[in-house]
């Protein structure tokens, strides 16, 4: 029975390896596209706005509905009514809704700005329902029933778009009438307020400047982020709408809508800056709510997926795309295994399989701090300065990998779990609201001090080839186990 156990080790250590080499090879395979497609996109860019001249001149311009999904969000939601009310569109083609499921004085601010606005001459409308069902989703499909626009913008309380906002991605649905999603980047409003942040700010630019752009430059599936985003009406109809039985409703939706045959575009020269979650507990919770919903999402698609008329490249660019969060329970699995196949291969003395670990663990880890790199590179001037955070990045995509394990296995085993918003602190600061009590950060902490034992293990046994791949195990489960009690008792203080 023990070594039936110890050979299940084994198997499992060595699929996880497998697992991670592969996600990790698909990192070269985004930087391969997106500097294929560079080029190429950025001219069929540049010949657009010289054939469409300057949409602010236009009398033809379609009406645009833009939502604005709201749960309690004093601290930012003043800011982003004025902010959307602000974007230069004409204004009797342009309706605001403020979609507010909010239960706190987030409404009164909400009545009080709205009056503001349309006093001013904004067509602004406040929707609001009697029950919270669908939370995001069920807000936007509710406001989708009554909205005047054939367009319609989506942002998130945090966000704040730039004024022309709308004048640079309206065109390209007039020009385009299969154009489902036009989908703009984010930047990051609180970017230097800690390592965290700073290190938060690495990874989404990963997705958007690389990732996002090279599916969309290379025909393959790109999904909306839930924000920053303007779809086409009738799209969203032809897709079913939104659902909200996954909790990345973004994904599902992008996913049906391009099943239908539509399209999508994204801007990565086009900003919009929002806040990235300043408490690792809201972190870890926004990451678990993504982690889940991505799984549910692939799930629920995969399925279709098989029999979409696409080449296959495009069909597995899919796969990765939608189950990418199973990296962290390979990585909980590395970690966890790591001593027990050790003790197991000692006895017969494993060099060479250790070697080869060693190769697919390095190749594994260093992927996506490549493509990390050629974002910042892509994306800012002072691209050397910010990539010094990037070790905080590892050791936080390592950390929480417990934490989003439970993630993925809840999506697997169909368990159901509430929508917990990502707090916002905006410019106001009057009220602080409280992300979920971090019930794994000790769990976290006693994984990394498993993983400090299991170096010195692996060092008195001369294997010094993985000991560095563990120790960086370590060091994520710590960080992220005594951060996550940190900013709790800070709070709590």
């Amino acid at each position: 029975m023990v070594a039936l156990l110890c050979t299940l080790a084994v198997v499992l250590y060595v699929g996880a390896a497998g697992t991670l080499m592969l996600y990790g090879l698909n990192c070269y395979v985004m930087i391969f596209l997106y500097h294929r497609g560079r080029r190429r996109a950025g001219l069929r860019l540049e010949r657009f706005a010289e054939r469409f001249g300057d949409p602010a001149e236009r009398d033809d311009l379609p009406v645009v509905t833009t939502q604005i999904a709201v749960y309690n969000e004093v601290n930012v939601v003043e800011r982003v009514i004025r902010t959307v009310c602000g974007m230069r569109y004409p204004r009797d083609r342009h309706e605001v809704q403020i979609l507010d499921d909010s239960t706190d004085e987030t409404c009164d601010i909400v009545d009080q700005t709205a009056k503001a606005m349309i006093a001013e001459g904004f067509d602004v409308q406040v929707i609001r329902r009697n029950a919270r069902t669908g939370f995001k989703a069920g807000a936007l499909a509710a406001g989708l029933k009554v909205a005047k626009g054939s367009l319609v913008a989506v942002f998130d309380a945090d966000f704040v778009p730039p004024e022309d906002y709308l004048l640079r991605t309206v065109p390209f649905f007039m020009a385009d009438d299969r154009l489902a999603l036009v989908q703009a980047r984010w930047d990051h409003l609180n970017r230097r307020r800690s390592i965290l942040t700073r290190a938060q700010s690495i990874g989404i630019d990963g997705h958007f400047m690389v990732e996002q752009a090279a599916r969309n430059w290379n025909n393959l599936y790109m999904n909306f982020n839930g924000t920053a985003g303007i779809w086409r009406r009738s799209a969203i109809d032809d897709g079913g709408g939104w659902a909200w039985d996954t909790l990345t409703e973004d994904m599902d939706l992008s996913y049906r809508v391009q099943f239908a045959g539509w399209r999508t575009l994204f801007l990565p020269d086009l900003t919009v800056p929002a806040e990235i979650p300043e408490d690792v507990n809201a972190f870890k919770s926004q990451q678990f709510r993504w982690a889940k919903g991505s799984i549910q999402t692939a799930l629920k698609l995969l399925p279709r997926l098989v029999g979409q008329p696409v080449p296959m490249f495009q069909k597995i660019q899919a796969v990765f795309h939608m189950t990418h969060y199973l990296v962290h329970p390979m990585m909980l699995v590395m970690a966890v295994l790591a001593l027990p196949v050790l003790l197991r291969f000692d006895l017969k003395g494993g060099p060479l399989f250790f070697g080869v670990v060693a190769c697919v663990l390095l190749l594994s880890m260093t992927a996506p701090s490549a493509l990390y790199l050629v974002s910042q590179r892509a994306a800012y001037p002072d691209w050397r300065h910010r990539v010094l955070f990037m070790p905080v990045l590892v050791a936080v995509g390592v950390g929480i990998a417990l934490s989003n394990t439970r993630a993925v296995l809840e999506a697997l085993v169909g368990h159901e779990s509430p929508f917990i918003r990502t707090p916002k602190r905006g410019d106001r600061e009057i009220k602080h609201y409280r992300a979920a009590l971090p019930g794994l950060a000790f769990a976290e902490i006693l994984l990394g001090g498993y993983c400090v034992a299991t170096v010195l293990v692996y060092l008195r046994a001369g294997k010094y080839l993985i000991s560095p791949f563990i120790a960086v195990y370590a060091a994520g489960f710590f960080f992220v186990g005594i951060l996550t009690l940190a900013h709790r008792l800070g709070k709590e203080g």
